[in-house]
């Protein structure tokens, strides 16, 4: 049984986080999964959005499986850390958009793997946090530095200070989520959100998000000239030309990545 599933739709790859019997808990053989299939999709034209959930309905991630963290030796954590820490930053760096779709319980690297993502979709009756401090330990996967950047400093130190949890109305009015889900339609919203990016250049999400992850995190001038860069890549592509050209045709354009 694979502890990651992949499912291939057309333009879109679901990847289920599947051990639902520990609430999606991530081991280091699950860890190894996601980032081997993450290192395929860097390079998949076949991909052009990638959805992110949990299997069950229970849970998206409830973190670390802290049961096999129990049998490790210093050592072993510190290459654990190192292993999602690194495995987020991959998801987080794909050059297409990456989906959340949180379906339940999100808890400590749980909510570090949404934060990863570009967007967050989460059921109405999910429930989230950094909970790490109520450990001993703080966030390790990028969720002090992810958090700060989504809501601000003082939130972020705020939610993961106290270790509170939080569910899905209280972290859409923090900005944590693009959109609730009622009725047990989170996968439906989030399938819906992909296939709408689906019909969008590759190349364009590419050079759009890399814009807007690197340009945020400079000063004005120099994310404007990170996107007139961006936007010269594109200049020399078919899919530039056929966007033109189906304009100008009244048709929805074909685009091939190229």
């Amino acid at each position: 049984m694979s502890l990651v599933e992949w499912e291939r739709k057309e333009g879109i790859s679901v990847l289920t986080l599947n051990r639902p019997e520990v609430f999606n808990a991530l081991n280091l053989p699950a860890l190894e999964q996601l980032r081997e299939i993450t290192e395929e999709l860097r390079y998949s034209k076949a991909t052009r959005v990638v959805v992110v959930t949990g299997a069950g309905k229970k849970a998206f991630c409830a973190g670390a499986d802290l049961k096999e963290r129990r049998e490790f030796t210093e050592d072993q954590v510190r290459r654990y850390i190192h292993m999602i820490r690194e495995t987020f930053h991959a998801l987080a760096s794909l050059p297409k958009p990456v989906i959340a779709a949180i379906n339940g319980v999100a808890f400590g690297g749980g909510m570090e793997l949404a934060l990863a993502c570009d967007l967050r979709i989460a059921d109405e009756h999910a429930v989230m946090g950094l909970t790490e401090t109520s450990l001993g330990i703080i966030p390790g996967a990028g969720g002090t530095q992810r958090l700060a950047r989504l809501i601000g400093t003082a939130r972020a130190k705020e939610l993961i200070f106290t270790a509170k949890r939080i569910n899905a109305w209280e972290a859409e009015k923090l900005n944590l989520l693009n959109q609730v889900a009622t009725g047990g339609t989170v996968m439906e919203a989030a399938m819906e959100t992909a296939a709408r990016i689906n019909e969008n250049a590759p190349l364009a999400l590419a050079q759009a998000k890399y814009a807007i992850d690197y340009g945020s995190e400079t000063d004005l001038a120099t994310g404007l000239a990170m996107e007139t860069k961006a936007y010269e890549v594109l200049i020399p592509t078919k899919d530039r030309l056929e966007g033109l050209q189906a304009f100008k045709e009244k048709r929805k354009p074909v685009y091939v990545g190229e």
